[in-house]
């Protein structure tokens, strides 16, 4: 089994009667209706097996459920989400969003002025090769809220655990 651009592949040697090749038949099959049978690489074509050599890719349909697992795979642990930051490097780090947040606002607000006196032509060039101000603060935002909350439940699950 071999896993290639998120997809599974079986790779096989088969025995091939030599009668069949004489006739001109194809003797690979495919031997379910959701797998089909890829061409041969370059390099098993060097190497002579052609004709020996194929793969299968299997396609499969996960479940919601599986997907989250998967999903959830790179995470360390199921603790690793309640334990809770160093308050004063959660502080400062805080503080460093919240700054970023506030160049990145004045940046969108500068940008919206200067778009009300472009031209369309001038608009559709405008940002090529700039950074977008209104994205970033969104990420910035999102990143700042979610680790806000996150510390705040995990303090009050510890308050409340260790009472």
């Amino acid at each position: 089994l071999d896993t290639l651009f998120l997809q599974v592949v079986i790779d096989a040697f088969r025995l091939i009667n030599a009668n069949m090749m004489v006739l001109g038949h194809e003797p690979r099959q495919t031997t379910s209706n959701l797998g089909h049978l890829n061409k041969p690489s370059i390099q098993a074509l060097i190497h002579g097996l052609n004709r020996h050599y194929y793969s299968i890719t299997i396609n499969y349909r996960k479940n919601e459920l599986e997907q989250k697992m998967l999903l959830n795979l790179h995470k360390k642990s199921w603790m690793e989400g309640l334990t809770l930051q160093d308050y004063s490097e959660h502080c400062k780090h805080n503080e460093s969003v919240v700054k970023e947040m506030l160049e990145l606002a004045k940046n969108y607000n500068k940008a919206v002025e200067e778009e009300d006196k472009m031209t369309p032509e001038q608009l559709a060039i405008k940002n090529v090769g700039k950074q977008d101000p209104k994205r970033h603060l969104e990420e910035h935002v999102d990143v700042l809220m979610t680790s806000n909350i996150v510390q705040c439940l995990a303090a009050m699950l510890d308050t409340v655990v260790f009472k």
